[in-house]
């Protein structure tokens, strides 16, 4: 048996066993989420005469929780597969069952916890620090916080990261797809219908400084999000700046801001407006190495959340290009347990695209990417079982097809279906 299943019967063991001697909470629960998707443009532009995609994909977790007056202990286990990945008769799973959280908190007094081991950092509407629970696989740190909470209004954090390939001996290059490490400090509080928060992010990346030496590069991430809600209306915007140097050592000088309102029409009806400015840099700077780099990159945000479901912008490319303008409209309608979603989104290049002519010069091109139209609807059968699905439709110009290939002209869409299964196996307080 892999394990990760051991680890987590043992520790449901002794949860359970615990339970009436000292715990205040103990819980083991699951989610079983499998996923249709028909892709023909998701991501990039379709290429002429390209065939869709489609498959299923599930993910599979059992979740243990257990808090007493003095710690807290989560661990999550997971599987993630796409249906027939492996042969009906297999010795073992493509990827197989893996540790997506495995955390201790500790109180140390009322007003203070440390929090150790991998775990999910989520902060705010999820731009910067997110857990991207749409993807399957979703996000995790292996990090450490110490949590300061005044009072229940207010709330500071102090997170800390180091990664290694792996034990050794003496200092070795790094190599995965990842940060070296971070420290940050995030605060928030309530002020009435008001809130704030403030992130402050050194995130450090590893590069060759030469073929023989590595070493660390580090960008500071400083802005803050204030919010409001009263009755049927709601408000927010945030702003951040992005300094030192990005991953590949170069000067960095990048801008973000968002403003989203939206109010309550009726019970059922909700109509929102909104927009986002991620700052880029110009194609023809991008490959001049004496220019600063000022593209805008969310870093460890949900970034499905946000510039359109068919995650073109953000979602593992386009990190260092043109930028991005967003304009949105959300409409949401509601009724029992049915909910209704139309977002169409209007997307602009914030730095100018260029492309080089016959001649080899540069050439400029329409700062217009293109429109995106998202559509779901989601059914709530119980507390335990979700029904929603989706389609997406791509409207996209000459200047997409510069920044991420395909042809524009192609019909460039996506649908999906998923159910989402989340029993409570055992709970109790």
């Amino acid at each position: 048996m892999n394990k990760n299943l051991l680890l987590l019967l043992a520790f449901v063991f002794l949860l359970m066993e615990a339970t009436d001697l000292m715990a205040q909470e103990v819980s083991l629960s699951g989610e079983i989420r499998p996923r249709f998707e028909y892709r023909h443009g998701y991501k990039t532009l379709s290429a002429d005469g390209a065939k869709a995609a489609s498959f299923v994909s599930q993910r599979t977790r059992l979740n243990g929780f257990f808090a007493n007056e003095n710690f807290k202990v989560g661990l999550v286990i997971q599987d993630v597969r796409v249906w027939g990945d492996v042969s009906q008769l297999n010795t073992s799973d493509f990827n197989g069952p893996a540790i997506h959280e495995a955390w201790g908190e500790y109180l140390l007094s009322n007003q203070f916890a440390i929090k150790v081991g991998r775990q999910e950092i989520v902060y705010d509407d999820s731009r910067i620090f997110g857990n991207v629970g749409w993807a399957q696989q979703a996000r995790s740190h292996d990090a450490a916080l110490l949590r300061y909470t005044p009072s229940s209004a207010h709330r500071i954090d102090l997170g800390f990261a180091y990664n290694a390939n792996g034990e050794s001996l003496f200092k070795a290059d790094y190599t995965v797809n990842s940060y070296k490490t971070f420290q940050y400090l995030w605060y928030h509080g309530n002020f009435g219908n008001a809130g704030l928060s403030f992130l402050a992010l050194n995130n450090g990346m590893a590069y060759m400084a030469d073929s023989a030496t590595q070493k660390v590069a580090f960008s500071q991430t400083v802005g803050a999000r204030f919010t409001y809600g009263k009755n049927a209306l709601r408000f927010d915007a945030s702003a951040y700046y992005q300094g030192g140097k990005n991953a590949k050592n170069k000067d960095l000088s990048a801008l973000y801001f968002s403003a989203n309102a939206s109010y309550k029409v009726t019970d059922h009806f909700v109509m929102a407006l909104g927009g986002e400015y991620l700052s880029g840099t110009t194609t023809v700077d991008q490959g001049d190495p004496n220019k600063r780099d000022r593209s805008f990159t969310p870093l460890y945000g949900t970034n499905h959340k946000f510039n359109g479901w068919m995650d073109y912008f953000y979602v593992g490319t386009y990190n260092g290009s043109n930028g991005l303008i967003d304009l949105y409209l959300p409409l949401t309608y509601s009724i029992e347990k049915l909910t209704f979603k139309l977002i169409p989104h209007y997307f602009m290049a914030a730095a100018k695209v260029s492309t080089r002519n016959s001649m080899g010069a540069w050439e400029g091109l329409s700062g217009t990417l293109g429109t995106e139209i998202d559509f779901s609807v989601g059914y709530q059968v119980s507390k335990s079982l979700d029904i929603s699905g989706g389609y997406s439709q791509m409207l996209a110009t000459e200047t997409l097809q510069q920044l991420k290939g395909g042809d524009y002209k192609s019909t460039n869409n996506w649908g999906w279906i998923m159910l989402t299964f989340k029993p409570t196996f055992y709970s109790k307080k």
